[in-house]
């Protein structure tokens, strides 16, 4: 039976760069798309998003105050005895009971009231409307629906891995949707475009079923949407629906929203959502050009949990196997060469790995080199030019004599700096 071994602390090696509707929400002021972008350039600064507080000792004593009286008012708003309500009109949200004395319940009111910036009545409002909508949408028993869209998970809207803080991860992508007959097929009809709206809300609630609802636990997603191909126009009325729904129904469940693959004519689309957003919602964008997405996701998200057509090192199925390997992490200056040294690897060992640079356009290869004097360096992977839109590589290689692994990336060509990422696994042979 083989033993799978981490070889020694790989050595890197750097040639030198160049020296160079509840109660509906006041519409939000536009801003320009420059302005806008500004903002979003502020937030990728602070790529460790800071959890809403939500231990109630640490509250203002007018949120205090504010949360107190919404749940008298909640308790006034359901018919009770002997100041206990009856079990069968106890309202609830997310499996979460709003009257008893569950601990997680200052969490979901909490969300309500920032959401309506602590005017208890309009936050009232809002949760008593999303408790109508979640009733009649059937919203608490949807996990369990089959709704015929096996072939959209995973493509379009799905949950994947954590951020670097603990938050899940949900990924948006719509540009399959370019495709007429695609397009068709999901939106042909209002009873299509229903069936969708309600496929896309049970992809959102797994990932609330993630969510631990306690002060000082992980009480937000993290969302990733991709606007690569997306069809801007075909796509309005979905997308207005979507972001309508999501903003009455699910307060303060995003923690960052991070566009990728923006295009040029990203102003007209933002445009388009912004009256549907709060000022506290654009607050958490960021906003990333096409050719930035590793770059820019690394900031947020390790590399082995971001999938292999962002730039990380995540395959659909890795999801099968467990918990992904730990990746190192490195950077390719511009003008630089980069060689990762994994020594220490024994004859007849099996040295398998990945490795990715976040929109590639360098020159990769992969050589072994035996410790014998005289001994000739294998060429394992030739000099080879990976262009932008390649994903990650993996690879292996059976050594029949002890020696080193090296892994070049040569990026002299270029002066733009890339983030990149690799991990290995050597598998000794048991004799």
């Amino acid at each position: 039976m083989d033993t799978a071994l981490e070889a020694s602390s790989p050595m890197l090696n750097q040639s030198t760069p160049f020296h160079h509707t509840p109660q509906a929400s006041p519409k939000p002021y536009k801003k320009g798309f420059v302005a806008t972008l500004m903002e979003a350039a502020t937030l990728k600064s602070t790529p460790s998003f800071k959890e809403d507080n939500y231990f109630v000792t640490l509250l203002r004593s007018s949120e205090k105050k504010a949360l107190q009286e919404l749940k008298d008012k909640i308790i006034a708003s359901f018919p009770s005895s002997d100041n206990a309500p009856s079990s069968e009109v106890v309202p609830s949200i997310w499996g979460i009971p709003l009257l008893g004395g569950d601990d997680r319940v200052d969490v979901v009111l909490l969300k309500f009231l920032r959401a309506r910036d602590f005017r208890v009545g309009d936050a009232l409002n809002m949760l008593m409307n999303c408790l109508a909508w979640r009733k009649e949408f059937g919203a608490e028993t949807l996990l369990e629906e089959d709704l015929g869209f096996k072939d959209l998970e995973g493509v379009i809207a799905y949950m994947q891995g954590n951020d670097r803080e603990g938050h899940p991860v949900c990924y948006n992508a719509y540009g399959v949707f370019k495709d007429k007959d695609m397009y068709e097929r999901i939106f042909g009809d209002e009873e299509k475009l229903k069936k969708f709206l309600r496929w896309r809300v049970q992809v959102l609630e797994r990932g609330i079923k993630l969510l631990d609802f306690k002060p000082g636990g992980i009480n937000s997603l993290i969302q990733v949407t991709d606007l690569k191909d997306m069809p801007k126009r075909e796509l309005r009325v979905a997308s207005n629906q979507i972001l309508s729904l999501f903003q009455d129904n699910y307060p303060e469940m995003v923690a960052r929203k991070i566009f990728i693959n923006v295009p040029w004519y990203f102003s007209m689309l933002y445009s388009m959502f912004s009256p549907f957003l709060t000022q506290r919602t654009k607050s958490k964008f960021v906003i990333s050009k096409e050719g930035n997405a590793a770059e820019t996701l690394y900031k947020f998200i390790r590399p082995e949990d971001i999938p292999v057509q962002y730039g990380g090192l995540k395959h659909p199925s890795d999801v099968q196997n467990g918990p992904p390997k730990p990746a190192s992490e490195f950077t390719v200056k511009g003008g630089e060469r980069v060689n990762i040294q994994i020594e220490g690897i024994e004859g007849g060992a099996t040295i398998i790995w990945d490795i990715v640079v976040g929109g590639w356009d360098l020159e990769y290869s992969a050589e072994f080199v035996p410790n014998a004097e005289g001994s000739y360096t294998i060429a394992v992977e030739k000099a080879r030019k990976i262009l932008a839109h390649e994903e990650a590589i993996s690879n292996s290689f059976t050594s029949k004599e002890a020696g080193k692994m090296v892994l070049s990336v040569d990026n002299t060509a270029s002066r733009r700096k890339k983030v990149a990422a690799y991990r290995y696994v050597v598998r000794k042979c048991n004799m």
